[in-house]
């Protein structure tokens, strides 16, 4: 038992996140390099980064999906996921995060906190995800560390805790200060990096660091009362002391340890791993995994442990050359080959072929997976995103949310012989991305793809002309629009049907008001358990969800609807399920058409960086496009303008955008919610 603990402590689960182009995959490239997992520095600009192994991430120099490596440091296994950072791909943060015990989040030192770096923000704190922040890129012109710092603090709300301060600023940038060991770190260039220096800090920052170092003893004396009581009385406090203290605070959620430097040349990537190590939690610090028990519908959980119970979650999956390949995080018990799981969502048993432990896109043959491994299965034939594996004991995991696509486009092959080959291929890839829909429309002879944005849709319809060698005819793009109500009714419908010779019979009452927008769809049901109707409720409630998904004016989807079931009855219980259902249905229909049903698009934020020059022309143009501005803010020769977008006026716009600007402004936007176009 002492050897697993150890073992497991000696495991570190995390992920590398940020905004586009604030430098994850190459701060990821150094760290496989510094770790001796590579032996040469792939460079994102050059197309060589291992962790961007697509052939369209090397054409476009960004990251498109999660890549997987596991690698060592000081005695230690660090699993690590480098994510996306452009908003399209959003979906492979949430579904690492989701896994993983800890996050590195980058910020750019020029741009600080930027739109996709909130929204990273926000998925690890709704994960409960501990965090340390790597300011990089502090060799670029207009780089300021502490104004990073105090944009974290404004933007986040969080407590950053600096453990070090830069040495020389944007090209003179050459090393920092440990605050905790009060020494300097200064790199080598010959060696790329490899090794650095120690040296007494420079006079010049004397002063500002033991400024800096007062400010961290002063944060990290709360989470420990007797470092405080040292401090307070003046004594030396071993580093491994003040390691401890931080360490609690940040698995604790309650501070974010900070480091810094500049990756592309090489500097700041040791302390950076040291970090991770210290204060970044291993499976054993995070609270046990809990899910619900499918037979008694109580809370249960599993501990970290190999003698526990199989407990893993399936987060991604990746069609390759004919096979099926499920990532899964085993949070207890383990697996090995030729075993088999039980695919709790579908009730199923499923089993394991072989088992992978993965580098981006290599793969080691490994005989037995254990409690805190992150790996690669063939073999699981109908496990999807977020499904819970488990063994002699069933429980569900949470599963992992999964966005809404917004934008349309209708597809078909240039020659009918490869229409059929085409839909193969859509659908092998919705398989691996949740947030790319395919439907075939019989009426209009089309087949019609969704997903999160034009760069999400040109990124598949790329792959499926390159991967498949399908040439294709795209549709414009379209919005997805949705549908509410503005009213409040209540509604009674029966539905009644000759089943086998015999009338049957189901009524229901329902009442529909409409919900706050963003807050999706609600069923609340008023039934007493001591109703005959009760054990019932739930073919109710099936009713309702299925209408859900047909509106009443275009027929899109139904959303911020809440719906109360006051009452329902029926006259043959053989048949209780099918006729309550349909009843339900129907008034669920009949109630929205009366309710004020309302067309609702896709509003985006969207944030515009602007040379103050060319502010005007932007405004006016964001004005015609009915955005409402929601905030301007200038920086030196700069204005990042936020606004509300209706997705429906924004196609072309990073075209329009470099008209208007001589290509000097920049953009990012994200889908915020559904609304009219009258309020956004």
């Amino acid at each position: 038992m002492k050897k697993q603990q150890t073992r497991l402590s000696r495991i570190r689960n995390i992920g590398i996140a940020a905004h586009i182009d604030a430098g994850k995959t190459t701060v990821t490239e150094r760290i496989l390099y510094y770790t001796g997992r590579t032996h040469k520095i792939g460079e994102v600009h050059e197309g060589t980064a291992v962790m961007d192994y697509l052939p369209q991430e090397q054409e476009r120099g960004i990251t498109i999906t999660s890549a997987v490596t596991t690698l060592y440091w000081e005695d230690h296994e660090v699993q690590l996921i480098d994510t996306p950072g452009h908003v399209d791909f959003t979906i492979e943060v949430e579904r690492s995060l989701r896994v993983l015990d800890g996050m590195v989040a980058i910020f750019c030192g020029v741009g600080g906190v930027e739109p996709q770096t909130e929204t990273v923000w926000h998925q690890a704190d709704k994960y409960r995800v501990p965090r340390i922040a790597f300011i990089n890129k502090l060799d670029r012109v207009g780089s300021d560390f502490f104004r990073v710092v105090d944009m974290i603090v404004e933007k986040f709300g969080a407590d950053p805790i600096p453990l070090q301060i830069p040495l020389g600023r944007e090209d003179g940038f050459y090393g920092v200060v440990d605050l905790i060991t009060m020494q300097a770190i200064a790199w080598e260039d010959e060696d790329l990096g490899a090794t650095y220096r120690v040296i007494s800090i420079p006079a010049e920052y004397r002063e500002k660091a033991a400024s800096y170092r007062e400010k961290l003893f002063d944060k990290i004396s709360l989470f420990d009362d007797e470092l405080m009581e040292l401090y307070l009385e003046g004594k030396e406090i071993e580093p491994s002391r003040i390691y401890a203290a931080l360490r609690k605070g940040t698995v604790g959620l309650k501070c974010v340890p900070v480091l810094c430097g500049a990756a592309l040349r090489n500097k700041g990537i040791q302390p950076l791993l040291d970090a991770v190590i210290r204060y970044l939690p291993s499976p054993l610090d995070v609270p046990p995994v809990t899910g619900e028990n499918p037979e008694t519908r109580e809370l249960e959980e599993r501990r970290p442990s190999d003698d526990e119970d199989l407990a893993a979650l399936a987060f991604k999956i990746v069609m390759e050359e004919g096979r099926k390949l499920t990532y899964i995080r085993i949070y207890s018990g383990s697996i090995k080959v030729g075993g088999d799981v039980y695919n709790v969502n579908l009730g199923k048993k499923e089993k394991i072929s072989r088992i992978y432990k993965m580098h981006a896109n290599h793969k080691d043959r490994i005989e037995e997976a254990r409690t805190g491994a992150i790996v690669g299965i063939v073999g699981l034939k109908e496990t999807s995103t977020g499904h819970t594996l488990t063994q002699a004991k069933p429980l569900l995991l949470e599963p992992i949310e999964v966005y809404q696509p917004v934008i349309s486009v209708a597809v078909e092959a240039a020659r009918n012989a490869d229409q059929e080959k085409l839909l193969l291929a859509l659908q092998r890839i919705a398989q691996e991305d949740p947030t790319f829909v395919v439907k075939t429309d019989e009426d209009a002879y089309q087949t019609v793809v969704s997903g999160m944005g034009e760069l999400h849709l040109d990124v598949i319809m790329h792959r499926v002309r390159e991967e498949f060698g399908i040439d294709l005819q795209v549709g414009k793009p379209q919005v997805v629009y949705k549908e509410s109500i503005e009213g409040t009714l209540t509604r009674e419908h029966a539905f009644e049907k000759v089943i086998n010779n015999t009338p049957c019979k189901g009524w229901v009452s329902i009442a529909v008001a409409p919900n706050a927008r963003g807050e999706g769809n609600l069923i609340i049901s008023r039934v007493s358990e001591d109703n005959p109707v009760y054990p019932f409720v739930n073919a109710v409630e099936e009713g309702v969800s299925e209408a859900f998904n047909i509106g009443v004016l275009k027929g899109y989807p139904l959303t911020d609807v809440r719906v109360e079931i006051n009452d329902a009855t029926f006259n043959n219980p053989e048949f209780a399920r099918l006729t309550l259902k349909m009843a339900a249905y129907d008034a669920l229909r009949d109630a929205c058409q009366q309710a004020g049903p309302v067309l609702l698009v896709p509003i985006m934020s969207l944030t515009v960086t602007v040379p103050n020059e060319f502010l005007g022309e932007i405004i006016a143009d964001l004005n015609s496009r009915k955005c409402h501005i929601a905030n301007i803010m200038t920086k030196d020769k700069y204005t990042v303008v936020d606004a509300n977008a209706p997705l429906t006026n924004m196609f072309g716009y990073s075209t329009d955008i470099r008209s208007l600007s001589q290509g000097r402004a920049s953009f990012t936007m994200y889908f915020s919610r559904y609304d009219r176009i009258e309020n956004g």
